[in-house]
């Protein structure tokens, strides 16, 4: 079965600015600017239907997500799994050029804490990363990670 007859659909597609092989590094204007946070590896798997992320941090720390278009509801669904033990699920889509996928995990004192993940292509090829946290139901965020992604290869640009 090709890719096109079983993922028809364009917007299972949407997030392949996201495939390669990957250094990701701090963005400009943060604490760890251009300090080398992590590898990663987005790759098609289930007939060109999804990706899989395969992420190596710095300090060593593992991930691994998978992520694909589900056309019954819609929406792009991302399920990860740390190697710290966190286990999130996030939904949504393409918003203005950008992809955003929203979730939610226990926080610390009880309730949820909302997340938010955006990945940005830029004109040069590399993806900027955004992950922020809201522990008042989404009226203010905080950034919990800030990266920028560089096809290897690239990375020195």
């Amino acid at each position: 079965m090709s890719a096109h007859a079983a993922c028809p659909a364009p917007e299972a597609q949407q997030f392949d600015f996201w495939l390669g092989d990957w250094i990701v590094v701090g963005a400009p204007d943060t604490p760890k600017a251009g300090h080398t946070l992590g590898h990663n590896r987005i790759a098609k798997i289930a007939e060109g239907c999804g990706l899989s992320e395969h992420w190596r941090g710095a300090s060593g720390l593992q991930g691994h997500s998978l992520n694909a278009w589900d056309p019954a509801d819609k929406v792009w669904r991302q399920f990860w799994v740390g190697g710290d033990g966190v286990v999130l699920q996030l939904s949504g889509g393409l918003v203005e050029g950008r992809m955003q996928l929203e979730g939610t995990l226990p926080a610390a004192g009880g309730g949820v804490q909302r997340q938010r993940i955006g990945w940005t292509p830029n004109p040069d090829g590399s993806v900027t990363q955004r992950w922020e946290t809201s522990d008042d139901g989404g009226a203010s965020w905080q950034v919990a990670f800030l990266g920028v992604y560089r096809r290897v290869g690239d990375a020195a640009q």
